[in-house]
């Protein structure tokens, strides 16, 4: 992980991830989310937006992609009875 001047956060990518994902480290707590996919077909790089304020404690360190994200889930709502 490498952190670019724009502050967004640069990843190589060793699984394929899908623009959206949520990047978190081994305790699970969420680091970054993937914004664009940039270089090489076979090894691409990640783009993507830092979650956490204190991002520069995870640069040099691995990163893993979650399944689905929270964007992608849709939220229930509920009517009020009258």
């Amino acid at each position: 992980m490498h952190l670019a001047g724009s502050g967004r956060v640069i990843i190589q990518l060793s699984e394929k991830v899908v623009e959206g994902n949520i990047l978190c480290d081994e305790k699970g707590t969420r680091v970054a989310k993937v914004m664009e996919l940039i270089g090489p077909v076979k090894r691409p790089f990640a783009s993507a937006s830092p979650l956490t304020n204190n991002i520069k404690k995870y640069i040099g360190k691995s990163v893993f992609a979650t399944e689905n994200s929270p964007v992608t889930t849709q939220k229930k709502f509920r009517r009020r009875k009258k």
